[in-house]
């Protein structure tokens, strides 16, 4: 409503002037070429109103109408909207240079963020030089490996404590326990240390701080379809996120100084840790590597990171629970393979297919990021017959490539068995499964985001029986979904363990 308000009221106050702009500027896009199809943009706002608080659906429905390739007005940014797996091929493989840059959200911007941000920075030597980083030193397939025995004893952790759920026969919160234990598995990997201690008043502020930049960065705000507002903040979501960022590296500073003072007494025992490996490229002066530029990176693994595993871990539990014979397959598979009740190994996931094709099936329906991170045409290119103008703001709808018919039979059943025998992986290559992006703006963190949810949804079927809160059943949960920087389930799912039958 205040989203709305503040609409109308910018109509009051700028009518006359943005509507002779808008005007001249059609004028000009007219000389430009043809763009896509797409629904009749009012004055002044465009097409800001159809997008609703769901726009992924809102999208999906006018792309029903207009076209797998279509045009809005959002505001005063020309927007193309991608739906098909075919045109997503277009854009993030055939012109991936021209929309392999970024489309920054005014809130990126606090501390100079869409600067130097892995996600948002331009395809230019800094970003190279992250990428590799990422590459090499990061996510590298050794250094995974090499970490494992620290998410085992997290996965433990987490099931000693849905194990005193289960005692007592209480509810569980899928999503926050799946966010807790993501947040230390990465703090435990990068940091060697837990974020996410219900005894630690710092980690209580670090997990608090994550969930308010991820709210801002998901907000509609005037100034990202407005750019002369950017000045002015008219919302204060950069104001926001500014304060919120800072008090994050407030925290990155304790934990860096406290690195730094241990590494110079002599004889102290190294952690070998992520962080270990990027002090050591910021003392040996390699990669353009510095603090600042760390934290950076650390403030964009801990966002990204957390809540898009935790949301998909939450929508997989849902979808489970809502039908029950695809739980009890997976449980099966998991009880054939392992053993029930016995711990899992992420050498184990290959052979759990059935288990895999539960979480490529959640992707495919419930995709974490709905619009991937939007792109910006660097010059004007001919995409499917149409003109797409340099400048031009591109999103990718996953959520609908996911659901479109042209992919997918009866693509509104949670069917994970689609996947059985089927060559279609989550690496950017099938352009019908998107969940991580594509091109080389992929996400570098897949390969450990992929293994910690395998290992905490297979942990989670493979320790318990699971049943939903009296008075909920399959066929009245609530599946309704919130948009903002992650798909998130509109109800926290909450879920009671049981000892398992062995």
């Amino acid at each position: 409503m205040d989203f709305l308000l503040l609409i109308l009221g910018l109509c009051l106050s700028w009518g006359l002037l943005q509507a002779l702009v808008y005007i001249a500027n059609r004028g000009k896009s007219n000389k430009v070429g043809k763009l896509p199809p797409g629904p009749r943009p009012l004055p002044v706002i465009g097409n800001l109103l159809e997008l609703g608080s769901l726009p992924h659906r809102s999208l999906a429905k006018l792309a029903s109408a207009h076209g797998p390739i279509m045009s809005l007005k959002l505001g005063r940014i020309t927007t193309v909207v991608i739906s098909s797996s075919s045109m997503a091929r277009e854009i993030l493989q055939t012109h991936d240079v021209t929309f392999c840059n970024r489309m920054s959200p005014d809130s990126v911007t606090a501390v100079r963020h869409d600067e130097l941000g892995l996600p948002w920075i331009p395809v230019a030597p800094l970003w190279r030089n992250l990428r590799r980083i990422c590459n090499v030193h990061l996510f590298a397939l050794k250094t995974i490996d090499s970490s494992q025995h620290l998410r085992h004893r997290k996965i433990q952790e987490l099931l000693a404590y849905i194990g005193k759920c289960s005692e007592t026969r209480s509810s569980v919160g899928i999503g926050e326990a799946g966010f807790s234990t993501t947040l230390n598995l990465l703090g435990n990997t990068t940091l060697s240390m837990d974020l996410a201690d219900p005894t630690s008043e710092s980690a209580k502020e670090f997990k608090e701080l994550v969930w308010q930049i991820m709210a801002e960065v998901g907000k509609p705000n005037l100034a990202d379809y407005f750019p002369v507002l950017r000045r002015m903040d008219p919302q204060g979501v950069r104001r926001r996120t500014t304060g919120y960022n800072w008090r994050m590296f407030d925290v990155f500073d304790r934990i860096i100084n406290d690195r730094l003072q241990v590494r110079e007494v002599p004889g102290s025992v190294r952690k070998y840790d992520m962080l270990d490996t990027l002090l050591d490229l910021v003392e040996d002066k390699k990669e353009g590597m510095d603090l600042f530029l760390m934290k950076h990176l650390f403030l964009d693994l801990f966002s990204a990171g957390t809540d898009t595993t935790s949301s998909t871990l939450e929508w997989a539990m849902a979808e489970l629970l809502r039908n029950p014979e695809k739980l009890s397959k997976a449980q099966a598979e998991l009880e054939q393979v392992m053993g029930r009740g016995n711990p899992i190994e992420e050498s184990d996931i290959d052979r759990l297919p059935y288990l895999q094709a539960t979480v490529k099936e959640t992707f495919r329906m419930h995709p974490a990021a709905p619009l991937l991170l939007p792109r910006r045409a660097g010059a004007t290119v001919q995409v499917g017959g149409y003109t797409i103008p340099e400048g031009a703001q591109v999103l990718v709808n996953v959520w609908a490539i996911g659901r479109n018919l042209a992919s997918w039979k009866n693509p509104d059943e949670f069917i994970p068995e689609r996947f059985l025998g089927l060559d279609v992986d989550v690496k950017g290559q099938n352009f019908e499964l998107l969940p991580f992006g594509g091109g080389r703006r992929i996400c570098p963190g897949l390969q450990l985001a992929m293994r910690m949810l395998h290992l905490m949804l297979g942990s989670l079927l493979n320790s318990f029986d699971w049943k939903l809160e009296d008075g909920v059943t399959p066929e009245t949960m609530e599946m309704g979904d919130k948009f903002g920087i992650t798909l998130q389930k509109a109800q926290p799912l909450r879920a009671v363990p049981l000892p398992i039958k062995k």
